[in-house]
């Protein structure tokens, strides 16, 4: 009875009818009339119903026009992203789904959890249906509907193009190339690997390598060198400085020569002397020293009969010679370049850095083998290492391929745990699940280096050398 008197007396007040004191009693009995009650009964709620609707239309508007974004994906890569009901104001929800996602493939809607989760297997941008319905409105309802943009990026590496080397030039070598054997007491494995910026346009591996046991010496010999990519050839550059200092050495270290050599190893051990170790300096001073600057006269030589700079065959170069005596392995290193030689004890206590790396004062600084400067400078002797090691676990020669990615910075290097972690990284804790088993009797060790050495680093694609003695 109230709310028809309140519904009739706003009704004729809005239309300019005043009941007076002489018409409320008929009033009374207008607001009391059945026939009049049901109207404004149905009046009431239609307007409820059409308050209703307006707040249904007026929200599903909003939720419309409402900013909601999920998280990219990428291809390969596991996903995951979860739904904040709270966050994104959907509590007035009473039920929601996605539908669309069966086009990305493998990733699905977790309605218990509000989770999309999976692997997608395609790449694009995917319009995703957001179908709900509110808590207002009957469950039999139509469901509303609500367009949402999921972007899933294509695997990176993908975008990569493998473009073959042209078999025809000159100084073409192998994209990618591995090797195995004895070396000394130890053995060793070696991969080369062209890198993806070199692949993608079909250019040429700049990287190269060479290990043998020298003849009648018992010394091994592992000399790694990257061609900078900047120079004509570089890529023959490194190829022959390796072929040069196994040359070199084949020929220097005689075996009177290597007798020499060792007897002031083991005097230096059994009875040193100032005059003793002078002598070994000396003698390992020049052996080395002659030994680099004759590889860089020879690639001098090598440019000047073909028409070249020298600077066309520019090459970062590293070497080691090492022999096992019955106090320990002697270890010989030279190095010119930003590629590193690392010694790991067999207790991974400490690393035993052999050599500096010229990354430069401001950075692009590096210096190569066939630069003629580091002859003359005051520094070159620091160039030469000499060290008895008891025993060794592992012994590392990289390009820059490998150190920047694994190491990023100079000063890791001299830190044993990123040197622990790249050891488990090779042992098989990576995003790719790669081992290299480093067993002698591993058939497949060439292998899983050369697949291990794959590993996706974002903004490093330059050819990758590692040569591991163990």
């Amino acid at each position: 009875m109230e709310k028809t008197k309140l519904y009739l007396s706003s009704l004729f007040l809005s239309n300019n009818l005043e009941v007076t004191d002489k018409r409320k009693e008929l009033f009374e009995i207008f607001a009391n009339d059945e026939h009049n009650k049901e109207l404004v009964k149905i009046i009431l709620e239609n307007q409820k119903t059409m308050v209703t609707d307006w707040k249904i239309k007026n929200r599903i508007e909003d939720i419309k026009q409402q900013s909601f974004m999920i998280p990219n994906g990428t291809v390969g890569k596991t996903y995951m992203a979860t739904i904040d009901i709270e966050k994104n104001n959907w509590t007035d929800l009473s039920y929601f789904q996605l539908e669309g996602l069966e086009n990305v493939g493998g990733i699905e809607f977790n309605k218990d959890t509000n989770t999309i989760s999976g692997n997608p297997k395609q790449s694009g941008e995917f319009k995703i249906r957001l179908k709900y319905r509110l808590n207002e409105e009957n469950e039999a309802s139509e469901l509303h509907e609500k367009i949402i943009s999921l972007i899933i990026n294509p695997d990176p590496k993908s975008l990569w193009k493998t473009l073959a080397s042209n078999k025809d030039d000159e100084f073409w070598k192998e994209d990618d190339t591995t090797a195995f054997g004895k070396i000394g007491n130890k053995h060793i494995v070696v991969a080369s690997k062209r890198g993806r910026s070199h692949a993608n346009v079909g250019s040429f591996r700049d990287d190269d390598f060479a290990f043998c046991n020298l003849e009648n010496s018992g010394w091994g010999i592992v000399v790694v060198s990257d061609g900078a990519g900047s120079a004509k050839i570089s890529r023959q550059g490194s190829k022959l400085a390796c072929q040069y200092i196994i040359d070199y050495f084949n020929e220097a270290l005689s075996k009177e020569q290597t007798s020499v050599l060792d007897s002031l190893i083991k005097n230096n051990q059994t009875e040193p002397s100032d005059a003793i170790k002078k002598e070994l300096s000396v003698f390992i001073y020049n052996l080395i020293g002659n030994g680099a600057k004759k590889v860089h006269d020879q690639l001098s030589d090598f440019a000047v009969a073909h028409k070249y700079t020298i600077n066309d065959l520019n090459s970062t170069f590293i070497f080691t010679l090492f022999k096992q005596f019955n106090f320990g392995t002697a270890v010989l290193t030279f190095g010119v370049g930003d590629c590193p030689i690392a010694i790991i004890p067999n207790d991974f206590l400490e690393v035993k850095l052999m050599n500096w790396l010229d990354v430069g004062e401001f950075g692009g600084g590096t210096r190569f083998i066939t630069t003629i400067e580091i002859f003359v400078s005051p520094k070159f002797a620091s160039r030469i290492n000499f060290k008895v090691v008891p025993d060794f676990k592992f012994m590392f020669l990289m390009t820059d391929g490998i150190y920047d990615p694994k190491f990023v910075v100079e000063a890791n290097l001299e830190k044993v745990e990123k040197w622990k972690e790249f050891v488990d990284d090779l042992n098989g804790n990576n995003d790719a699940d790669i081992k290299v088993e480093l067993n002698p009797n591993n058939k497949n060790i060439e292998q899983q280096l050369s697949d291990w050495m794959d590993f996706w680093s974002p903004g490093n694609h330059d050819d990758r050398t590692l040569a591991i003695i163990f």
